[in-house]
């Protein structure tokens, strides 16, 4: 599929691939355009459900008996202020909303004993059972030392990258049951870090069911190498530095 790079405009509704099963939306947690962008493509798409990263399964069982719930049970998740994603649930329409989110302690065992350890059956099916290249888990490592600030241990990162492994692959079965369940199309809202099509949700579903269609925007804030097959930029979000911190004389 041809790479798109697009300039963002509110105006202009985002691109999404119209014939793809799973369409997976990529974000900056905190950037309000991004999730404006992913609104106008929910409302172009009309999806039959929306796997989200933020929500787990019995959050998600309790926004759909009442979505009344769904801005107190979001700001009790430690995400961004719930304002910035009102647009995304206001676009959704009837789609079944899906919670994805893994709990903190699968989070911590899978950083301790690996992702296969707890995915269970499915490990073979979306390549949890074999190490990475090696080329790949120096890469993610590195990526992992970089976004926490370089202020933990390297040692520690390639835990991170277990768990980064892990929800990439929860978050694809997850799409691929709620596309079974409800039929296309299904959207997925998630980190730009999972959007990747090398190694991210698209890349696990295409190991897993070869035969479902995918497409994967990036709303990113400047030019970026990270393939996705479709790059929107918006403008940066104001904020301060998130490292700012961690830093030390």
């Amino acid at each position: 599929m041809r790479l798109a790079t697009l300039m963002f405009c509110l105006a202009t509704p985002a691109l999404a691939d119209p014939v793809a099963d799973i369409v997976i939306l990529g974000e900056v947690h905190d950037n309000p355009d991004a999730h404006i962008g992913q609104a106008q493509a929910l409302d172009a798409l009309k999806p039959t459900a929306v796997v989200f990263e933020m929500l787990t399964a019995e959050d998600a069982l309790r926004t759909n008996q009442d979505r009344d719930l769904i801005p107190e049970i979001w700001d009790n998740g430690g995400w961004p202020d719930y304002s910035l994603y009102a647009p995304i649930f206001d676009a959704m329409g009837t789609a079944r909303i899906v919670g994805a989110a893994a709990p903190r302690e699968t989070v911590r065992t899978v950083y301790g004993e690996g992702a296969a350890a707890l995915f269970g059956s499915d490990a073979l099916r979306f390549g949890l059972d074999a190490p990475l290249p090696e080329a790949q888990q120096t890469l993610r490592e590195e990526m992992q030392f970089d976004a926490h600030c370089q202020a933990m241990p390297r040692e520690m990162m390639a835990g991170m990258v277990e768990v980064q492994r892990y929800r990439d692959a929860v978050f694809a079965r997850a799409a691929l049951e709620a596309l079974e369940t409800f039929g296309p199309p299904v959207a997925v809202i998630a980190g730009n870090g999972h959007a990747r099509t090398d190694w991210g949700i698209p890349a696990m579903i295409t190991r897993a069911a070869p035969e479902v269609t995918t497409h994967a925007t990036g709303f990113v804030e400047t030019q970026t190498d990270t393939p996705f097959d479709t790059v929107i930029i918006v403008p940066e979000a104001q904020r301060d530095d998130p490292c700012a911190s961690l830093q030390t004389n």
